[in-house]
């Protein structure tokens, strides 16, 4: 595992620098929805410091780094492109994997041209699956152009969005896989060195895939044409940013970059870079073996393929799912997490907390990525956290931007500043005060104009999600 030289300011920016995890609970947002479950596990997690916020272990919240258990894991899928060895209990060495029919897709590769590798994405429909859903055969297009003597692919395997453990999942479980696709992208793009960036939050992720490297060189999978090397972070939810996770692998500080120009084009160390989440990568190998016609045919509209759903420990059945794009969010709730443990549905925070919450109303809008976006909320990474009715609005939003101003880079005044003001002023809300209409629209109208990257941006969506989908409980905020 690589250990990255850092400036002495950028080492100063991460929370968990130097922190041993043992002992530690989570703060994330999928313990704070289970907190009544283990009030004094919560308590500790709430007033420990430094904060964490997403152990990977969302389906059996409120958790700490001292207790684990494996969770539901199902394919609701007409195919399972992603969880076949995850549901066989994992497959962490190389010989199994490829005794499984691993490395046949990188066998078929190899023999095609890299252009012809990059029409096979862009004909599947595969949109990348760590937040906006870009299609991922456009970003393999426009580094493949790229007229360079060096090119880099990076695996953003820094899953930091509260109530998501799908990557972890398939970095413990399935490491050759991403391994394997890695290898095939390189070889489409034209990359010569790779980099996973993995949260700290995942150590035993950490130790399994940095075998599965060791086996993949001894084997000649990695070597002098192309290599890998594993890189652990030290905690920050902007590293999931994509500029801002080159920043941290060059040892800059992870703030977040201006564009143009594209990381396509200019990337990591000024070179084209590709840059895909773990789920998006582990897809190539099965579009691979059997055509961009067959995972096209799965999902909907312009949603195609299938999706990772986390879902928390409210649910009945919390734990990890493959499904189809064009179910409904009910069938999401009632068929794959057999409804709430106790309590009624408040509402759904789907894709992460920048992601806006979908009240019960409005569960028949379908996993997509336009009919989510149609109602203010995102797919995103995948992570469902359902919050009942003895969550306060108030104390949600309050919760969301206290983690919003923790985890801005500082980059951004009004996120930076604003942030943390906002976060004070929902916590008096919750105690019962009220605040003026036009100084919170101005400071979320602040957020959402002038912020480079998501997370400001995606802190005033959420809060203007809940004024759209929540206006009367929300009146009761306001002077």
């Amino acid at each position: 595992m690589k250990s990255i030289q850092r400036h002495a300011a950028a080492h100063t920016f991460y929370h968990l620098a130097g922190v041993p995890l043992s002992g530690l609970a989570c703060g994330g947002l999928a313990c704070f929805a289970a907190r009544a479950c283990e009030p004094a596990r919560w308590r500790r997690a709430s007033g420990q410091a430094p904060p964490i916020y997403c152990l990977g272990q969302c389906y059996a919240g409120p958790s700490d780094t001292e207790h684990d258990a494996r969770p539901t894991i199902g394919c609701h899928s007409r195919q399972c492109v992603l969880l076949d060895n995850v549901l066989a209990g994992g497959v962490r060495e190389l010989t199994a994997y490829l005794a499984g029919d691993g490395g046949a897709a990188l066998a078929m590769a190899q023999r095609m041209a890299p252009d012809e590798l990059v029409r096979l994405v862009e004909t599947s429909g595969l949109r990348g699956r760590g937040g906006a859903g870009f299609p991922a055969g456009r970003k393999w297009r426009a580094v493949a152009t790229q007229a360079a003597p060096l090119k880099y692919l990076v695996v953003n395997a820094d899953e930091g969005d509260p109530g998501t453990f799908s990557d972890r999942f398939l970095l413990e479980d399935d490491p050759f896989c991403l391994i394997e696709a890695v290898l095939i992208a390189a070889q489409a793009v034209g990359a010569s060195r790779g980099y996973l960036y993995l949260r700290k939050e995942y150590p035993r992720a950490a130790q399994v895939f940095a075998d599965a490297l060791d086996q993949a060189r001894t084997a000649g999978w990695l070597g002098a044409a192309f290599d890998l090397e594993l890189v652990a972070g030290e905690g920050s939810y902007l590293c999931g940013e994509e500029t801002a996770l080159l920043n941290a692998l060059e040892g800059r500080r992870p703030e977040v970059r201006l564009r143009p120009p594209q990381i396509t084009e200019q990337g990591l160390f000024g070179q084209p870079t590709l840059v895909h989440n773990v789920e998006t990568l582990c897809t190539v190998p099965w579009i691979v073996r059997h055509g961009a016609e067959a995972y096209a045919a799965l999902g909907f509209a312009q949603s195609r393929g299938t999706k990772l759903l986390s879902l928390n420990s409210l649910f009945r059945r919390p734990g990890l799912y493959e499904v189809e794009f064009g179910l409904t969010l009910a069938d999401v709730v009632e068929e794959l997490g057999g409804g709430l443990r106790q309590g009624t549905l408040k509402g759904l925070m789907v894709g992460g907390p920048l992601a806006g919450l979908v009240p019960p109303a409005l569960l028949s809008t379908r996993l997509d990525y336009e009919e989510m976006q149609a109602i203010g909320c995102a797919v995103g990474h995948g992570g469902v956290i359902a919050f009942a009715d003895d969550t306060p609005l108030a104390e949600l939003a309050a919760e969301v931007f206290r983690f919003g101003a923790r985890e801005s880079c500082g980059k951004c005044t009004p996120c930076h500043l604003g942030t943390p003001v906002l976060a004070e002023r929902l916590q008096a809300i919750a105690a019962g005060q009220r605040m003026d209409r036009g100084d919170y629209h101005a400071l979320l109208d602040a957020l959402a104009a002038t912020s480079l990257c998501g997370h400001g941006r995606g802190l005033a969506e959420f809060a203007q999600a809940l004024e759209r989908h929540y206006p009367g409980e929300l009146q009761s905020w306001f002077n």
